[in-house]
């Protein structure tokens, strides 16, 4: 059993989630992966399915979603997946090699070595570390985060990163139920959140490279819901609604 659990979501990834799944099972240290596909049409689950049936029945795992329902809703199903087992350390992950497994090791030892709460896959930590995007969207991403740190005091330089590490009792404490983005500024509100907690939260620098396979999931309605929801998310740090989730006491 591995203490560690790759959440990779997934739609249209036919072309990269065989590959991307055995790059990760091929490292020294030893993740599990559950992919969350979100009804592709494109056969990407029955890949997985396969490689369940044939080699990978106790380390891979599969949750399948009707339709589209957004990157936020999708992690938040496997955060919650993880938490009814007993995974310590929950990792988001692209299946479009864009984050390097080979990186993961990296990401863990942070949190599993350095007393880390959240590891965060950076590409702007030394400078701009992006190959084979379009300079308008590294200037368009590389300024949000900049914007976000601006708005929300938040110390880190890639807010918007979707290459993460959560110690569980991070994804413990967060109220999962109360997160309110789907799409871009999903990634800003965990961190935030996280870093509103108390959690310790570390940058480690990494090579993030566009997708060579597939199509982007990305479009300028992503963008938008990240520039209004970090002024939502400073007001809701002001006015208090940022709390930790309440557990009941046995009992109760």
């Amino acid at each position: 059993m591995s203490d560690s659990l790759v959440i990779i979501p997934t739609y249209n990834e036919k072309e990269n989630i065989e590959s991307i799944i055995r790059t990760v099972f091929n490292l020294e240290k030893q993740f599990h992966i559950l992919v969350i596909d979100d009804g592709s049409p494109d056969g990407t689950a029955n890949i997985v399915h396969r490689l369940i049936s044939d080699e990978y029945s106790d380390k891979l795992f599969i949750e399948e979603r009707k339709g589209k329902m957004g990157l936020g809703t999708a992690y938040i199903h496997g955060f919650k997946w993880a938490l009814a087992r007993s995974y310590e350390y929950i990792f988001e992950m692209d299946a479009d090699f864009s984050h390097d497994p080979n990186d993961l090791p990296r990401l863990y030892s942070a949190c599993h070595d350095e007393g880390y709460d959240v590891s965060v896959g950076s590409r702007y930590a030394t400078g701009v570390n992006v190959v084979n995007w379009p300079m308008g969207r590294v200037l368009m991403s590389y300024f949000a985060s900049k914007y976000v740190r601006i708005i929300t005091g938040l110390k880190v330089h890639d807010t918007t990163a979707g290459f993460v590490c959560y110690r569980r009792k991070v994804l413990e404490t967060i109220d999962l139920d109360n997160i309110k983005f789907k799409g871009y500024a999903f990634q800003i509100e965990m961190k935030y959140s996280a870093s509103y907690l108390g959690f310790k939260v570390k940058e480690v620098s990494v090579i993030f490279v566009n997708r060579r396979l597939g199509t982007s999931k990305m479009n300028t309605s992503i963008f938008g819901e990240a520039f209004f929801g970090v002024i939502i998310l400073r007001w809701r740090s002001f006015t208090g609604k940022i709390k930790p989730k309440v557990k009941l006491v046995s009992g109760e």
